[in-house]
């Protein structure tokens, strides 16, 4: 089709030329062309269509679409028009001379400029406002009466192969209420929604969808918006971020369910890509448990800064094949080595330093689940202490220049084996930058837990929700902090930037959400009722877990960072004349199988670590949520394996 109407835009370009020219001509004599004008036109056409013809082949005019025309589109119109004016003043003043009344350029600047323009946007009107809407379709409503909004409105109207018809617009602001965008009303706000539905429900085009029209809609926002939907009966989606839209072409065709992510409302990560491309770019990078969630996401995103050679390993074999296939199809260019090998192994992991050059280190391999650790007392320290020892003495051994673990909230006062390993990780690195003739920058980052990591709480929720149930939650009242897998990784590797070792940074994790809540939300996301479709079960509290999580130690400084998202911990750390010995002195508790004596040498380090009567339920509790009473609880069978 392009063929064919490029070739009709230009013919069709050069009738408007010719009439916009005749009809200044008729405008400049009163309407009436004197007899001896009539050559002096004729001679002006010759010149004037294809000059004009030529500047705007050149201005692209032939390639705009009628259809989406905007106000971008009309200032290049009026610039392609003053151009071919200037060029078919300087051509007709040469050909024709002084015989061509001057006052005629302006007016057929004037009048091209109009009926380019007018032809256009009369088929944008036609289309958005003009065109008969079928009788039948899917109601939708607007929540934002923003760009976004305003977009999402002429892209529906102009696809009606969609079959959606914009009912009406919802905003919460009080001065938008009875106004018409484009001829579409404000029905009301956020709280109206239940009235609006039940308003048309008994119209020919009823209100099946509301959507969200507002990328950057806070939390809170998107959790009102998504109850009174649920409580209206219809359904609930929004727009996408601004990184979709750009893989995208249209906004209407990329609108999706509302998702966790959506439900917490973090805010938009600024990075300072220029730093974290100058720390990678052309250096050989290595990723221990880049098989995991959080490494294999370091995984994608590292290698988007083009490092030189890119060493991922793990001892995981089949979930370390998955995440090489992924790499080489995504950065076929770019030289990946994928390595089995353990972290408790010496000598492998020097080799594989040494043989490819390692000059940073991202540290992400480490036993992480609390339950399964409290059961693995040996295990949990051979790898998260042990094999963290190994890789910090290979790091100085060969001078790598920086070296970064990922560490846990759970490292703040803790009540588990799993978090008292990380916090002594923490001690060992911090205490390597200050050891004789370092040149390796050791840092250590802190962060809560992440969405969909491997074994988490919202795949499990997931999987029970697919089995129909029971989501088991521990404990009413527990709450976690949460940040989605590439939100933690992109503020990992901008902290690796910063800093000049035996720092401690932690991510702004900011409010702790509720987990009884987020399993409620999980279960309505899925378009099910809690506790009618799916039963919320609490089972107690497990071995080594808290309520509340937290980021700091009491004792250390806050220090702020050029990122808003990022502070600094200074707190009081270990000698390297101190964990030495100490080291040692595990290893051989270690190989004796004392975990008794395993633990109380723990806490030698770690004399924070406390594990404290937990708060028990006599037996497990079914809890339903009711807008009257809140929670309510009703005893339960008991749960032989609660899952989260």
């Amino acid at each position: 089709m392009r063929r064919f109407r490029d070739p009709f835009v230009l013919f069709f370009q050069g009738v408007l030329i010719a009439l916009s020219l005749s009809l200044a001509f008729w405008v400049r004599f009163d309407f009436s062309i004197p007899s001896m004008e009539w050559e002096v036109l004729s001679a002006a056409l010759t010149i004037v269509v294809p000059v004009k013809l030529l500047v705007f082949f050149l201005g692209r005019l032939h390639r705009d679409s009628w259809r989406h025309a905007g106000l971008q589109d009309l200032a290049r119109i009026g610039f392609v028009n003053i151009g071919a004016a200037i060029f078919t003043f300087g051509t007709v003043s040469v050909w024709v001379g002084p015989a061509f009344p001057r006052s005629v350029f302006a007016i057929d600047l004037l009048i091209c400029f109009l009926a380019i323009a007018g032809v256009r946007f009369t088929f944008r009107l036609y289309y958005e406002a003009l065109k008969p809407e079928p009788p039948t379709g899917k109601g939708v409503l607007i929540y934002g009466t923003g760009s976004a909004g305003r977009t999402l409105l002429r892209e529906i109207r102009s696809e009606p192969s969609l079959g959606i018809q914009v009912l009406g617009f919802i905003d919460d602001d009080p001065s938008m209420k009875a106004m018409r965008i484009m001829d579409v009303p404000v029905l009301g706000g956020c709280r109206d929604i239940a009235k609006i539905v039940e308003r048309y429900r008994n119209r020919t085009v009823k209100v099946e969808e509301v959507i969200v029209a507002n990328a950057s809609a806070s939390g809170k926002q998107m959790r009102e918006a998504h109850a009174n939907c649920r409580g209206a009966g219809v359904l609930c989606r929004t727009i996408p971020s601004i990184g979709d839209i750009l893989s995208g072409q249209y906004l209407s065709s990329q609108l999706r369910n509302i998702s966790l992510e959506d439900l917490l409302g973090r805010e938009q990560i600024r990075l300072d890509e220029d730093r974290i491309e100058r720390s990678i770019e052309g250096k050989s990078v290595l990723i221990t448990g880049a098989a995991g969630s959080i490494g294999s996401e370091l995984c994608r995103q590292t290698a988007t800064f083009s490092p030189a050679r890119l060493v991922i390993l793990d001892q995981a074999e089949s979930d370390l094949f998955r995440i090489d296939q992924e790499l080489r199809q995504k950065h076929p260019d770019l030289e990946i080595v994928p390595v089995i090998a353990d972290i408790r192994h010496i000598p492998a992991i020097s080799e594989v330093v040494r043989r490819y050059s390692i000059e940073s280190i991202y540290h992400a391999a480490a036993y992480k689940h609390v339950p399964m650790m409290e059961r693995h007392i040996l295990e949990a320290v051979r790898n998260n202490v042990l094999g963290t020892r190994n890789l910090v003495e290979v790091a100085r051994q060969h001078r790598v220049s920086s070296f970064v673990m990922i560490s846990s909230d759970k490292a703040v006062r803790p009540t588990s084996i799993m978090g008292t390993t990380k916090r002594i990780a923490e001690l060992i690195v911090s205490a390597a930058s200050s050891g004789k003739d370092n040149v390796t920058k050791f840092v250590s980052v802190r962060f809560g837990n992440v969405l969909e990591s491997n074994g988490s709480v919202v795949p499990t929720f997931r999987a029970q929700i697919a089995a129909g149930g029971p989501v088991t939650v521990t404990h009413p009242e527990m709450r976690r902090y949460f940040m989605s897998i590439r939100e933690a990784v992109q503020l990992v590797l901008q902290a690796s930037t910063m800093g000049k070792g035996s720092n401690i940074f932690v991510l702004d994790m900011g409010e702790p959400v509720r987990i009884l809540d987020l399993a409620t939300n999980m279960i309505q996301l899925a378009g099910l009722v809690p506790n009618d479709d799916v039963e919320i079960r609490i089972t107690g509290l497990r071995p080594g877990e808290k309520l509340f999580e937290e980021i700091a130690l009491e004792g250390e400084d806050v220090l702020p960072t050029h990122h808003e998202k990022i502070r600094i911990f200074n707190g009081k750390g270990i000698g390297p004349e101190i964990i030495a010995p100490w080291i040692t002195q595990l290893q051989l508790l270690v190989e004796q199988r004392d975990e008794k004596k395993v633990l109380n040498h723990l806490t030698e380090l770690v004399p924070e670590y406390n594990v404290p009567e937990l708060p028990k339920l006599s037996r497990p509790e079914v809890v339903r949520v009711t807008p009257s009473n809140g929670l309510e609880r009703a005893a339960a069978e008991p749960v032989a394996r609660p899952a989260s």
